[in-house]
């Protein structure tokens, strides 16, 4: 039983990435995964995925780079204040400017410094460096 498959599919990738996987398949297919997929794209963590539509679900094929040391869901979803970054930071990331913390905000979901600019807060949703 798949109680969250944001969790599932980040940890799905972790491992495919650790084994040298060049493709993953995944299932099943929901809008914050898509959304945290495309952030990891734009940041060159992952090559490119698709989202293919089988009746079931849905499937996603993911093109992997061998870029990611850690990938993980943060639980529970802490929330955030615009001035509270840097905390998460020190506690998610190894190192300052090293990696991406995607949060949840009213505006959409972004990567930390994205939020930081826009000077908006949210909740924690993952962790890729």
């Amino acid at each position: 039983m798949l109680n969250d498959t944001l969790a599932n599919m980040l940890s799905a990738v972790k491992n495919a990435e650790r084994s040298g996987k060049s493709e993953l398949l995944f299932k099943p297919v929901s809008k914050l995964s898509t959304s945290v997929l495309m952030i990891m794209k734009n940041g060159g963590y992952i090559d490119d995925f698709e989202a293919i539509q089988d009746g079931k679900g849905g499937i996603y094929k993911i093109g992997l780079t061998n870029k990611i040391n850690d990938c993980n869901a943060i639980k529970p979803r802490f929330p955030v204040t615009k001035d509270n970054f840097v905390k998460w930071e020190r506690r998610f990331l190894p190192a300052e400017e090293f990696g991406i913390i995607i949060v949840s905000t009213s505006q959409g979901v972004m990567t930390h410094s994205e939020a930081k600019k826009k000077e908006i807060g949210g909740r924690l949703i993952a962790f890729v460096y």
